[in-house]
């Protein structure tokens, strides 16, 4: 049997003490909004794991599928210059490309900010090493997890 992106992913948190159930959306999960129709919950409880770069270091931020990032506040608030990270950075950063890029367990250690909004759910969704597949976690796990920061990624 071929082991799917999304298998690896899940057999990859397994490793490090996170067992996962993935779910697969043959039809894709490429938006937050298409991802909380498939699941049937608020597109607030996705979990958009967004790679830009702040001082030119890739940075990870873990945002609620309601907000957009505001790159100038958020910039602010974390003292440097934010800026998108181009698809080249954010393959090499996580290992994983746009749209399929999770929460944790990246190729190279990434400083991480959770949108503080995430805190306000019991479970977020999260994508899980491809476009079509995700899993649950409880948010605040997950910021103990990635180390993240909580931060107000709104203005």
């Amino acid at each position: 049997m071929v082991e799917t992106a999304s298998s690896a992913y899940a057999r990859r948190l397994g490793e490090l003490g996170l067992p996962v159930e993935v779910r697969e959306f043959p039809d894709g999960t490429h938006t937050a909004q298409d991802a909380a129709d498939a699941i049937g919950c608020p597109v607030a409880a996705i979990v958009k794991s967004l790679v830009f770069t702040l001082d030119g270091h890739p940075i990870l931020v873990l945002v609620s599928g309601a907000n957009r990032v505001d790159v100038d506040a958020l910039g602010r608030r974390l003292g440097g210059a934010l800026g998108k990270a181009d698809a080249r950075t954010v393959k090499e950063a996580t290992g994983f490309s746009i749209g399929a890029v999770p929460p944790l367990a990246h190729a190279t250690d990434l400083r991480t900010v959770v949108d503080e909004d995430l805190l306000l759910l019991d479970v977020a969704w999260a994508a899980a090493g491809s476009a079509t597949s995700v899993f649950p976690i409880d948010p605040r796990r997950l910021a103990e997890l990635t180390g993240g920061e909580i931060v107000r990624v709104t203005s």
